[in-house]
């Protein structure tokens, strides 16, 4: 749901949206740089951006699309830094997918599967990872993907059509197991 404007200061919305999407925003922010503590760093700098920017703020899209394109400018801004340049990020742990779990047998299978689809997933180029993670995990149609991005419509479709072609090839072969 998105906050209201009308009836809160800026604090109160700005609690909203952190309470609403820092978690997103982070796992979005770690899908670009590939590091845990880098995308808490990015995820902070969304938060204080938004928050000098909101009375800017034109309603045009919905909060969430508008930050998660903080977010990706602040991500590109961070891999093209120096620093980053001469950083080699090694945290590649990620689940993606909660999920319930019946029983101990079904837990090892289920993290096996996640933790296969999470590696399979970041080990995509940039330009199909973002689409994958953009569409899927956090729930934006193309149309969104492409504002979001500033990428063509129909370059947005094929990416994720390529993207879900190079995941159905990594899956060839793959048992429950993920060996």
């Amino acid at each position: 749901m998105e906050p209201g404007r009308r009836y809160i200061s800026n604090e109160e919305l700005l609690e909203v949206l952190i309470e609403n999407y820092a978690e997103r925003v982070n796992r979005l922010a770690y899908t670009y740089v590939k590091s845990w503590q880098a995308a808490e760093d990015i995820t902070q700098e969304v938060f204080v951006s938004c928050y000098k920017n909101l009375d800017s703020f034109r309603c045009d899209s919905s909060y969430k699309t508008w930050i998660f394109k903080i977010t990706v400018n602040k991500c590109k801004d961070y891999l093209k830094s120096k620093w980053y340049k001469s950083f080699v990020p090694f945290d590649f742990r990620w689940t993606i997918i909660p999920g319930t779990i019946a029983s101990p047998e079904e837990e090892v299978i289920e993290k096996n599967t996640h933790h296969t689809l999470s590696e399979n997933v970041m080990s995509l180029p940039k330009k199909y990872r973002e689409v994958i993670i953009l569409y899927y995990y956090e729930d934006l149609n193309i149309s969104e993907i492409s504002k979001l991005t500033n990428i063509n419509l129909e370059t947005v479709k094929t990416r994720l059509r390529r993207a879900k072609a190079l995941l159905r090839k990594k899956y060839e072969g793959v048992d429950e197991n993920g060996e």
